[in-house]
Parts: C-alpha cells; sequence; structure tokens
C-alpha cells in the first residue's frame, strides 16, 4: 500500500492480523492516517467500500468487494473507535457479532480499554434476541439497540434483558437524539459502517464528519444500491448538499482508499 495523496515515497506494508507485542511500524503510521482531531468533543465517521460502478455490495454483502488494504483499514478504523454504529439490516447480511480484543490492534486504544460497543439502529426492534450479537455481548462492551418509542413491545421485552435500548423518536429513530445520547454516555468516536440508509440519514441530518471510502477495481453491475441512500426522515431542517476536503488518498493493488473530512 502506498500514499498517493499528499505525495509520500514509502510504501506501507499490509497487516491485517493483530498481534501481541509492540505496534507494528505500519500500524503506526496507517493510525496516524485515520487519527480524529484532537480537539472534536465527538467525531462520526463512516466506513464505506464500493465498486467502481458504484455498487455498496455483491450478491447483498459489502465483503465481496474489500481486500486486503480495506481490511487492514477495517481493523485499524475500528481499533480507534469507541463504537460501532449500524442499521440492523447491514447486522443481519453481514451477521455482526460483538467486537472481539482478539480482532483489534489493542496497543491503538487506552490501557485496559474494551473493544468498541456495537450499536444497531432499528425502528421496529428487527433484531433476532438469538443471535450472536446479542447474547455474545462483553459486560464492557455492550450491544446497544436504538430504537423508537413506537416499537413493538413484545420485542423490546425479549431484548432488553440482553442489550442496552435507547428509545429516541416516535416514529422514525431520532439520530441527532441518538448520537446526542452516545456521546453523554462517553462514546465519542463513533464509526458508521453502514447500511447506505443509515448512512443517507446521518447525512441529511449533519452528523457525518467523515467518510473513508474504499473503491474497489470491480464492476459490479446489477442492482445494489450506492453507498447512501435516503434513509428515514431527517426533518424539516435537513442538512443540503455539503463539500468534504480529500484528506488523503491510498492506493493498493488497484484498490483507492479515500479519506474525506468535512470541509469547515
Amino acid at each position: 500500500m502506498r500514499q498517493i495523496f499528499p505525495v509520500q515515497g514509502d510504501d506501507i506494508p499490509l497487516l491485517t492480523s493483530p498481534a501481541d507485542g509492540p505496534l507494528p511500524a505500519a500500524v503506526v503510521e496507517v493510525a496516524r492516517l485515520y487519527d480524529s482531531p484532537p480537539e472534536a468533543g465527538r467525531w462520526l465517521r463512516a466506513n464505506m467500500v464500493a465498486s467502481t460502478d458504484g455498487a455498496a455490495s455483491v450478491g447483498g454483502r459489502s465483503g465481496a468487494l474489500s481486500g486486503p488494504a480495506d481490511r487492514m483499514i477495517f481493523t485499524i478504523l475500528r481499533s480507534l473507535a469507541d463504537l460501532v454504529l449500524v442499521g440492523a439490516g447491514t447486522a443481519i447480511a453481514e451477521r455482526y457479532r460483538p467486537a472481539q480484543t482478539a480482532g483489534l490492534w489493542t496497543r491503538l486504544r487506552p490501557p485496559g480499554a474494551p473493544p468498541p460497543a456495537i450499536a444497531v439502529v432499528t425502528g421496529r426492534l428487527s433484531i433476532d434476541p438469538t443471535s450472536p450479537l446479542v447474547t455474545g455481548a462483553a459486560p464492557g462492551a455492550p450491544t446497544i439497540v436504538i430504537t423508537t418509542t413506537s416499537a413493538p413491545a413484545d420485542r423490546r421485552e425479549a431484548l432488553a434483558p440482553h442489550v442496552r435500548l435507547i428509545e429516541a423518536g416516535r416514529d422514525h429513530v431520532d439520530l441527532p437524539s441518538a448520537v446526542a445520547e452516545l456521546t453523554g454516555r462517553g462514546y465519542h468516536r463513533i464509526l458508521c459502517e453502514g447500511g447506505p440508509s443509515l448512512l443517507g440519514t446521518l447525512s441529511a441530518a449533519g452528523l457525518l464528519d467523515e467518510l473513508c471510502l474504499t473503491i474497489s477495481p470491480l464492476i459490479a453491475g446489477g442492482t445494489a444500491g450506492r453507498i447512501i441512500t435516503a434513509g428515514s426522515a431527517a426533518g424539516d431542517g435537513a442538512a443540503g448538499p455539503e463539500r468534504m476536503r480529500l484528506a488523503h488518498l491510498l492506493a493498493d493493488d488497484n484498490f483507492l482508499l479515500s479519506r474525506y473530512v468535512r470541509d469547515t
């Protein structure tokens, strides 16, 4: 992997499997590139992958678009995050489980910090209460479910013993309120991993500080949607188009890995 903007001469080795001991120099360098501003009280970034023709998935899943460099970035961004935010559709399709220390570069985290919590956005509580994501969460890294006050009572009752519920909004999840609640609970570095509807709602609400986008050297064809689609209602004050600034661009084996931040 090499950095092509801003220009940098040395290649960066690919390291996708965390290990014990000192951090490899390559991981330190990539983590520096993706570090959030130290003055940010809350930083919400999204990490997505797309084909060259704009598809966000192949066969309903994003894994077929990924490659070693993308997986390295995925692992480092999770290692830097306090919380992973994901829509229920993506959590189900991608078979999400609680984050595990073994899958993180733990030395990028504060000493003794648990893995990032997983927060699932689901207005109708469409999460299987027997799934590993619900039943396998560790005490220090709970699964959080963000829902509405009108969500079915029986589903709430089935999930409540195993997860931490946040109610935000009546008929649609009020993401500004939910993100404020997460920040108030100490989750300042939030990583959104999709899907496109959730990302669209975050963007429309003006909550997205950063987009990390990998372009896969694949023409997917088919009918797969874009990485950002129209989400649930964001209210009359929804933000319009927002200009982003290219922070850096990496390349590896015909993949392009970009980081865009809000242009302030």
